[in-house]
């Protein structure tokens, strides 16, 4: 036993969980960067880079005390712990299995890896100074907010029981919601529905599945926040959820296409990671496999209401984590079980449906419901606010989005040091698409 009377092997796991989840956010660029044109697949990996540096900082500064500081409302937290002012050694405001500085770091990659996951519906028409200030703005009045409401002890979610392992609400739903709105506010890719928008390397997805996959050892088992069995429960929970969405995701395209895609094993084995990680921690292992195949059927299903909304989510965050975290959030309240949360014995819930406890499912709507809205509005009020101030409007100019973000933004190529460029086609962007131009400070929207 350590300081404070700590278990060491504690403070090891979790802190390994901390670098898992690190490792998740490049993996998350690499599998946007597969996803998307050659000439933007840079543009993708340096902008889930940037969300590891700029929250970072804004969690270190001010984003932890909003969330977490003991004393807060139960909206959002106080200003207490600012700069991380008296944030060491006690024990953490949720557990008291690890300290609060420990709690702090593994909490601010979760705060990291979220708005990488919502300003991917900037892909390949996102300008990147204007995406890096949309980050920060989304970290502070969107994330900070959904996370004190459902993981701190005073927020009104945690008060009225609301289940939540690992983040199927503040992580999940939050950036799919805000993502659906961005793609909206954004407008369509130039050439949408006439070019081909096929990804460009699905070795860089199959790397990106493969490190997000890994990661979440520590995103869901680190939830955990103790080397305890239930941490174990969580990880094999969120294997065999991973493994099952991955295999069905693939028998459904087969029985559509008679081909055996590897895109289609990646997407599914995402969805079964999101569709479990809000349960990870509270239901049978035996559950899992639900979690997969509806996880992987509805988010599969999911990616053709994009057409009907008339939305350009290029990279389907809307379908997989939106809808995903929903669907996570709802089995959560049918399948939960007290005795796997009891597997903590600090830890003391109602349980689900197959506990008996009916109103869990309403509670998780409600929740669910909530921080969609807060942050599909907040998605809303700060783009119409950029687009007002000179030089942050986020769409980029018709020549440079032919040209391609790599090459117009970050004056480098993922592949060439000094790619050829075309003259661009003359074509106009349909007037069904929302453009966001450094040349107009007008956004319009139907919304």
């Amino acid at each position: 036993m350590g300081m404070k009377g700590y278990n060491q092997g504690d403070i090891a796991w979790v802190l390994m969980s901390t670098c898992l989840v690190f490792l998740m956010i490049p993996g998350l660029g690499y599998f946007y960067s597969g996803l998307a044109r050659s000439k933007n697949a840079l543009s993708l990996i340096v902008l889930c880079c940037l969300s590891m540096a700029i929250v970072g900082v804004e969690w270190f500064a001010l984003g932890y005390s909003m969330a977490f500081s003991r004393t807060g409302s139960m909206f959002v937290g106080n200003l207490d712990n600012v700069f991380l002012r008296g944030v060491l050694d006690e024990p953490s405001p949720v557990s008291k299995a690890i300290p609060d500085i420990l709690f702090m770091a593994y909490q601010g990659m979760f705060a990291a890896i979220t708005p990488a996951l919502a300003v991917g519906a900037a892909a390949e028409r996102g300008r990147m100074l204007p995406s890096a200030v949309f980050i920060l703005f989304w970290s502070v009045f969107v994330y900070n907010f959904v996370a004190c409401w459902t993981w701190s002890a005073n927020g009104w979610g945690a008060k009225l029981g609301v289940l939540d392992y690992a983040g199927g609400t503040p992580v999940h739903i939050a950036s799919g919601a805000s993502a659906l709105v961005f793609s909206l506010m954004l407008g369509k890719r130039t050439g949408h529905g006439e070019e081909d928008f096929a990804p460009h390397n699905i070795s860089n997805v199959i790397l990106g599945t493969a490190l997000l996959w890994f990661g979440w050892f520590g995103f869901n088992g680190g939830s955990a926040y103790a080397a305890n069995v239930r941490a174990v429960v969580s990880c094999v929970s969120t294997n065999v959820s991973a493994s099952f969405g991955g295999l069905t995701w693939v028998l459904v395209e087969y029985v559509l296409t008679k081909k055996v895609s590897a895109l289609a094993f990646c997407s599914g084995a995402v969805a079964g990671l999101v569709a479990i990680t809000p349960a990870a921690g509270f239901v049978d292992i035996a559950s899992s496999p639900v979690f997969g195949v509806l996880g992987a059927i509805v988010c599969y299903f999911s990616l053709k209401l994009k057409d009907l909304m008339g939305c350009d989510d290029a990279l389907d965050v809307f379908a997989i984590h939106g809808m995903g975290g929903l669907l996570g959030s709802l089995l959560t309240g049918i399948f939960a079980r007290k005795a796997i949360a009891g597997l903590d014995p600090d830890l003391v819930i109602g349980g689900g449906w197959l506990d008996g406890n009916f109103v869990q499912v309403p509670i998780q709507m409600a929740d669910a419901s909530a921080a969609a809205v807060w942050s599909g509005l907040g998605t809303f009020v700060i783009l119409k606010t950029m687009n007002h101030i000179p030089g942050l409007a986020i769409r980029a100019t018709h020549d440079n989005e032919h040209i391609g973000m790599d090459i117009s933004e970050l004056g480098s190529s993922a592949y060439l040091a000094h790619p050829p460029i075309e003259k661009p086609p003359m074509h106009q962007p349909s007037n069904d698409s929302l453009i966001l131009t450094p040349q107009s400070t007008q956004l319009h929207s139907p919304l």
